[in-house]
């Protein structure tokens, strides 16, 4: 027997069937947006750091903003260095870190409290030292001569009094350079330190502060963390 439907039931079962097919096709849209926006989201590019195995040595002193005389300063240590504000005057702006686990004092045995010699005997003084603070300027950071900017601040601690017999052992020091980093390969760089200042003092916290000024090339191998050196 043949069951004549009617022309609007037909019409809503149509219309009901079409809505169950699409259904899937709906359910699939999300998952499909998120893989567009997942894929078209950019890769973050790690932050640029290196970290330097460094040596410093003083070929003179002055007498300027400290009384020290007759006197050379050795280091050697690791310098850590992170791209952290953008550039300045076309510069990269890094932060700067450094640690002297070998600090040497080339002093006159016996010294005035102005750090003026008063023997003809000499000493090596140990000691170590930490600059947490420092900034560095460097310019075509991503070609093979890069020129560079830094200063840092921080602290010396030494086995015996410096400067004076009545000085201290703890001595504030600050320090400024200028040179280049060389490329070597994609991760190593040669640094050149063509000038430098080391100064060093007690800032008075004792009645004594001779304090010291030297000039000193410093000379270093660079490694690069993250992205590659350019």
């Amino acid at each position: 027997m043949v069951t004549n439907i009617p022309a609007e039931t037909e019409t809503a079962m149509t219309t009901e069937t079409a809505m169950v097919m699409k259904t899937p096709a709906e359910t699939e849209t999300p998952a499909e947006t998120e893989t567009e926006l997942t894929a078209s989201a950019p890769a973050r590019k790690p932050v640029e750091s290196e970290i330097t195995v460094e040596g410093l040595a003083s070929y003179g002193n002055y007498r300027i903003f400290a009384s020290g005389r007759d006197c050379h300063l050795y280091t050697g240590g690791v310098e850590y260095d992170r791209h952290s504000w953008g550039y300045l005057l076309k510069a990269r702006v890094d932060y700067v870190g450094e640690f002297l686990p070998l600090v040497l004092l080339d002093a006159p045995l016996t010294q005035t409290n102005w750090g003026v010699p008063s023997s003809p005997y000499r000493h090596i003084v140990p000691g170590v030292g930490i600059s947490p603070i420092g900034f560095r300027l460097m310019w075509r950071d991503h070609k093979a001569i890069k020129p560079y900017l830094t200063a840092k601040g921080g602290v010396l601690v030494f086995s015996q009094k410096a400067m004076s017999q009545n000085a201290t052992y703890v001595n504030f020091s600050l320090q400024s350079a200028m040179g280049v980093q060389a490329r070597l390969t994609p991760r190593f760089d040669l640094r050149l330190g063509l000038f430098s200042d080391f100064h060093f003092s007690n800032d008075f916290i004792v009645t004594v502060n001779p304090g010291l000024d030297v000039m000193n090339a410093n000379l270093g191998l660079t490694y690069h963390f993250g992205q590659k050196g350019k």
